[in-house]
């Protein structure tokens, strides 16, 4: 047995009863709502979202727009469901499929579906670099985290992604450096009355959709309470010299199959600046202890809390 979503295709049925579940538990007559409409045949056709299909002169910033446009027709999921289970740790091919398999669903996503998405659907624009920015903030007493896909095209930083807020996704490729996208985002937190208290940074992403290498999300781990000013902007910049580095000695996203453990050291650092991982097995967050067991499952519970 199975359901269909909004374009008739099928679904597991696993994942809309749990959504019907969630129903039943925070509505009133959430059992009665849910069979009322499985059993409706008159409800509204809904639009489905196109995939954008550029032609090969088209700019990448107008590319970027298109992406972003589809990525904002899927709507935001305020079901309080996760919809699509991503595991970090899974290899790029197998990420590309489950961004295939949204495609098809054309259900709402969050930020770290919308984040494989952008690299799902950047991946021909191999003129372009993708990499992961996370944030974590804290307002009236809670912690929340955030994703988006940084890019940088010619030179320039922008970013593609989904949120609540306008200001916290989409930033076209018009920033000159990393700082500066990144004291953006603090300040579209500012004015949410968030503080920003971390960013981690990943390398760059092959565009070889059929690669076995994991995504590096945490390159870099920049804790702005251990950081002045200065030095934060220092470690953005040297963290953009990094993925300059790692690409034009070749272990970039052009080479998808080489050992990351070749990866290009960075420069000497003082005691109060932030490491960085140099292969899957050795990183380090600024000034806080290595985790006992560094290969464990990403914890993906902190991503359900959003702004």
């Amino acid at each position: 047995p199975f359901f269909v979503n909004r374009g008739g295709l099928p679904v597991d049925e696993p994942t809309w009863e749990r959504m019907w579940r969630h129903v039943g538990r925070i509505h009133p007559e959430g059992d009665r709502v849910a069979q009322r409409i499985r059993g409706a045949a008159d409800l509204p056709k809904i639009p489905i979202p196109s995939v954008p299909v550029f032609q090969p002169s088209t700019p990448i910033p107008e590319r970027l727009e298109a992406v972003q446009r589809y990525i904002r027709e899927l709507q935001y999921n305020h079901t309080g469901t996760q919809f699509f289970e991503i595991k970090k740790s899974r290899p790029l091919t197998g990420l590309m499929d489950l961004a295939k398999e949204m495609t098809k669903e054309a259900l709402p996503i969050k930020c770290l579906e919308a984040v494989i998405l952008g690299i799902y659907l950047t991946n021909n624009m191999t003129t372009l670099d993708r990499f992961p920015i996370s944030f974590k903030t804290h307002f009236s007493g809670n912690y929340f985290r955030h994703i988006v896909l940084g890019v940088n095209f010619g030179g320039r930083y922008g970013a593609l992604g989904i949120s609540r807020r306008e200001e916290l996704m989409y930033k076209a490729p018009v920033f000159r450096t990393l700082s500066e996208l990144i004291f953006d985002f603090e300040e579209a937190y500012r004015r949410c009355w968030h503080t920003l208290k971390k960013v981690k940074l990943g390398h760059c992403v092959s565009h070889d959709p059929h690669s076995v290498e994991q995504i590096e999300w945490k390159h870099s781990i920049l804790d702005l309470d251990k950081l002045t000013r200065e030095d934060f902007r220092k470690e953005l910049e040297r963290h953009a010299r990094d993925m300059r580095l790692k690409i034009g000695k070749g272990t970039g996203p052009s080479s998808p199959t080489k050992d990351r453990k070749k990866d290009v050291s960075s420069p000497q650092r003082g005691q109060a600046s932030p490491h960085r991982r140099n292969s899957r097995g050795d990183r380090r967050p600024s000034g806080e202890k290595k985790p006992a067991d560094s290969k464990a499952m990403p914890d993906l519970n902190g991503y359900q809390i959003r702004v």
